[in-house]
């Protein structure tokens, strides 16, 4: 567990491995935060799909983090894999109070050897914020290997 303070008038954040207890609240964020984020972007798969991946499957198999906010509240998501950065979904109200870049250092430091991502190319705030800290473009495709069909890009980030 660590506990880091987050840009924008020193809010503090807990970010911790998700526990199955995690899984609601995890998809929560998920949920609001694709839609904050992505209006116009179909998902491929319901709210209660996507509650049960999160329960059955994010949380109890994969590397999944969570962020805390000082009240306790869950109010960010990152999933890790063996490339990198698979999801990093924050609750809409948290986006640029430096939340984020506690997600991607974290990344980094368990990923000292490199990371890739994938975001669609119609979210520019997230592919601004990847640039930021240091990733750049390696691939854009039609969004055909993809569930939502959308164009996107593949980021990656060296050391």
């Amino acid at each position: 567990m660590d506990l880091v303070r987050g840009g924008g008038g020193g809010a503090e954040f807990v970010l911790r491995r998700a526990v199955d207890g995690d899984a609601e609240a995890a998809a929560e964020v998920y949920l609001r935060s694709y839609g904050a984020a992505l209006p116009g972007v179909r998902r491929a798969h319901d709210d209660d799909e996507v509650r049960a991946w999160f329960r059955h499957v994010v949380v109890p198999e994969c590397e999944t983090w969570v962020a805390e906010d000082a009240a306790g509240a869950l109010v960010g998501v990152m999933v890790l894999d063996a490339a990198g950065i698979d999801q990093l979904y924050l609750a809409p109200e948290r986006r640029g109070c430096g939340l984020g870049d506690l997600f991607v250092a974290k990344a980094k430091q368990l990923r000292p050897e490199g990371l890739e991502l994938w975001t669609f190319q119609v979210n520019e705030s997230a592919r601004r914020f990847y640039l930021r800290h240091g990733f750049t473009e390696a691939e854009r495709t039609d969004g055909s290997r993809n569930e939502e069909r959308k164009p996107d890009v593949r980021l990656v980030w060296k050391p």
